[in-house]
Order: structure tokens, then C-alpha cells, then sequence
């Protein structure tokens, strides 16, 4: 392929990775993965920007459905399956996965990312990372803080558990060419929001929750 379409095969592949919606079903929990409960491929065009002046970190506000919603008896009834399994505690392991994954995808560690994905979405990642490598273009995440993560939606087949988490971050998110311009985002602090998939076999001995869907809000 040459130089001049790498760009764009990188962009089709971001936005394949993006809007990976399905709901997908397989999960194979290793302790690898983020436990008890934790998008990236590319980015929505000119996200609002926030002032850069550090500010002492807060710790992000997590909120967790009503009991009595649809979203709150699937998580009692996950309870019933997993004693082990408590809400508050999945999502601080979300979260620290969240962090995990972002950084990992720019640095572009598949090792990381393995065992935190499942296979669909590793494979998108994978193919994303492969087109900006081969681009030769480089990709720098940092998040500066997160702001909000909130259980949005639960449900259980058999043993099957998802939960959809909402997250509101402060990141830096740029991709830059081979000669430093910048290919996507913009070298300042934004606000983002993404609403990330995780599922996992509750009879599974390994209580690894791995994200099976990522898009931004």
C-alpha cells in the first residue's frame, strides 16, 4: 500500500474499531483481565476543549443504577450467581482498566490488550494498530483525569453478565505523521465520553470482565 493511502485505511480502521457495537458473546476470562469487577481506535472530530491549568485530582463521581430498574435487578440477580461480585468494586476495576487500555492501544501494546479484550475487539484493535504502524504514524493518551463512571445499562442470559459502563474523561488524544503534523487530535486537554461493553461467564472460575463493545457517546 502506499504512503499516500495508509492514512485512510488507518481511518476506516479506526472507525471500524470505534463503532464496534455489536453486542458480542465471547468471553474467555483469565486472570489477566481486570478482576471483580475496566475507545478509542480513533476519535470524534473536535471534542470541546478544556483549559490545560492543573487542577488537583478528585476522585471521579461512580453511579450506579436504581435497585428497582431493569439495570439493578440484573445486578442482584449476578450477585446471586457471584457472591464475590459487588457493583461499587467492578466499577473501580473499570476504570483502572479504562486507563489501562487507552494507554495501551496508543502505545500500541498488544500484550496488554490481550487479555482485556475480547477476540472481536482485540482483532480491531490489532488491525488499527497494524495500519498506523504501517503509516508510520504515532499516537499519544493521556488521560488527566476521569471525571465520571456510571453503570448505564446490566442484563443476564444464564450466566452470561454485561454491564455497560459510561465514562467522562479529561485526555490528551493526537495522532501525529512520521514528520511530526498532526494526523488526528489536537495537542490540548478535551473532554471525551465513551460507553464501554464488558461481559463475562459468572461460572467461570477466572473473574475476568473483558470490554466486548466500545463507542463514544
Amino acid at each position: 500500500m502506499g504512503s499516500d493511502k495508509a492514512p485512510v485505511g488507518l481511518i476506516l480502521l479506526g472507525m471500524i474499531a470505534l463503532f464496534l457495537v455489536l453486542r458480542l458473546r465471547s468471553i474467555l476470562g483469565k486472570r489477566e483481565g481486570f478482576e471483580g469487577v475496566p475507545a478509542m481506535p480513533a476519535r470524534r472530530a473536535a471534542p470541546p476543549v478544556i483549559d490545560a491549568v492543573a487542577e488537583p485530582p478528585t476522585p471521579p463521581t461512580r453511579r450506579l443504577p436504581d435497585p428497582a430498574s431493569p439495570a439493578g435487578q440484573a445486578l442482584a440477580a449476578m450477585q446471586k450467581i457471584d457472591r464475590a461480585f459487588n457493583p461499587p468494586v467492578f466499577l473501580t476495576g473499570a476504570e483502572g482498566a479504562f486507563r489501562l487500555i487507552v494507554t495501551a492501544f496508543a502505545a500500541g501494546d498488544r500484550a496488554k490488550l490481550r487479555p482485556l479484550l475480547a477476540p472481536p475487539v482485540f482483532e480491531a484493535f490489532d488491525h488499527a494498530i497494524t495500519a498506523r504502524e504501517q503509516a508510520n504514524e504515532t499516537q499519544r493518551s493521556e488521560i488527566r483525569a476521569i471525571l465520571e463512571a456510571s453503570i448505564e445499562a446490566a442484563s443476564l442470559q444464564g450466566s452470561q453478565a454485561s454491564i455497560t459502563v459510561r465514562f467522562v474523561s479529561h485526555q490528551i488524544a493526537i495522532t501525529l505523521a512520521a514528520d511530526g503534523s498532526v494526523v488526528a487530535g489536537a495537542d490540548a486537554v478535551t473532554e471525551l465520553a465513551d460507553i464501554w461493553e464488558f461481559q463475562r461467564d459468572l461460572q467461570d472460575r477466572a473473574p475476568a470482565w473483558r470490554l466486548a463493545a466500545a463507542v463514544s457517546a
